[in-house]
């Protein structure tokens, strides 16, 4: 076991569906809900994800491939032909999909602030999204799906001066996007668009963001989690957690266990998201049964979190869709990540996204089979 172990700063990568129980209190705007389902809709309104634009290297080399094998499908086609084609469908492997009209996407962020939210200094200081991932609600299977994405993600980012002077567009990690902005709406906003496009513009329909200082509170609002530690962490050079110990989590606790690595381990990243996965579940199932003992616990623990969260989801919308939440499907078969592999850059680790899975997943969580 090595001797030290550093603490970096972050967030839990995923708290879905904790904000989502939490939002549940606003259901008294239960007269809203007709509207808010509206608004949500009109969000994505002709729109989707443009899958033609991944047309990329590994599209053209499979396809070379399969000709060369004497394969007569092409990987991907258009079938306009077809009388059951619309536009934006699209056939894969000989299957024809269309993607989901109905679903709803959430973007999440988790920041690396303690504090409250504060507007920040200057349009260098929003703060890094250390977490970040999707929640994506099918109200056709009531399946309720999560796809954990690398905060270091190389993708495109807009970059602003300091006095927020647009400077261009680079490739680099997704997490610097949120610092690019006010550490409020246009630092979610910048984000939402950022990530939309990694996932070929797709429609997103509303975004939180919340602070690193809501850890401990929304942890101990259902009697903290227990769990079995999935490895050795530390702090200031003494173990707290063992691999294979059941423990308790209550307070500070949630955060070490959530954000500690061992920084000179390389992918030391890919085991802390698999430590962040397991406590997502483990909080769903203790906070569905603390809800079950004390229903005022929703409006408490988002009057304590609200403080430290910043979002786009009005009122109304909040209302129609804490009405349907609870018969959602949420389980480990419905918990995703973007595939791909971590390099190490001139400084910095650098993730790298598998182009076909990528585009296999946007298929799978998106998109619905079409019988022709």
């Amino acid at each position: 076991m090595k001797n030290s172990f550093k603490i970096r700063r972050g967030v839990l990568k995923f708290l879905m569906w904790l904000i989502i129980i939490c939002i549940i209190g606003f259901a008294i705007f239960l007269g809203l809900r007709i509207s808010g389902k509206n608004r949500l809709y009109r969000k994505s309104e002709n729109k989707r994800p443009d899958l033609n634009v991944a047309m990329t290297d590994w599209v053209v080399e499979e396809s070379n491939e399969a000709e060369a094998s004497a394969e007569t499908v092409p990987l991907i086609q258009i079938d306009e032909d077809n009388e059951n084609w619309e536009e934006g469908d699209i056939r894969y492997k000989g299957v024809h999909y269309r993607y989901n009209d109905e679903m709803l996407t959430f973007l999440f962020l988790g920041i690396d602030k303690k504090g409250t939210v504060k507007e920040a200094k200057d349009s260098l200081d929003g703060g890094q999204s250390d977490a970040i991932f999707l929640l994506a609600l099918n109200p056709k299977t009531m399946d309720a799906s999560v796809i954990g994405i690398n905060r270091d993600t190389m993708t495109d980012v807009d970059m602003y001066s300091q006095n927020g002077t647009f400077l261009g567009t680079v490739k680099a990690q997704l997490t610097l996007q949120h610092g690019y902005g006010d550490g409020k709406e246009q630092s979610c906003e910048r984000s939402v668009a950022a990530v939309s496009k990694l996932f070929y513009n797709l429609p997103i329909h509303g975004y939180c963001a919340i602070n690193l200082g809501a850890v401990p509170k929304i942890n101990d609002a259902v009697g903290g989690v227990e769990l079995v530690a999935l490895e050795d962490i530390g702090k200031a050079n003494k173990l707290v957690f063992k691999e294979g110990q059941k423990v308790h989590l209550k307070g500070d606790q949630a955060i070490t266990y959530l954000q500690s690595r061992d920084c000179t381990s390389f992918g030391s990243a890919g085991r802390r998201t698999e430590r962040q996965k397991q406590y997502l579940l483990a909080y769903a199932d203790t906070a569905k049964k603390a809800v079950k003992k004390d229903v005022s616990l929703l409006v408490t623990l988002y009057n304590t979190i609200k403080k430290y969260m910043v979002t786009d989801v009005t009122i109304d919308e909040v209302s129609y869709f804490s009405t349907q939440v609870a018969d959602y499907k949420f389980d480990k078969e419905h918990m995703y990540s973007i595939p791909g592999e971590t390099q190490m850059g001139e400084k910095f680790e650098e993730f790298y996204v598998d182009e076909k899975g990528m585009y296999e997943l946007i298929l799978k969580v998106f998109y619905e089979v079409i019988e022709d």
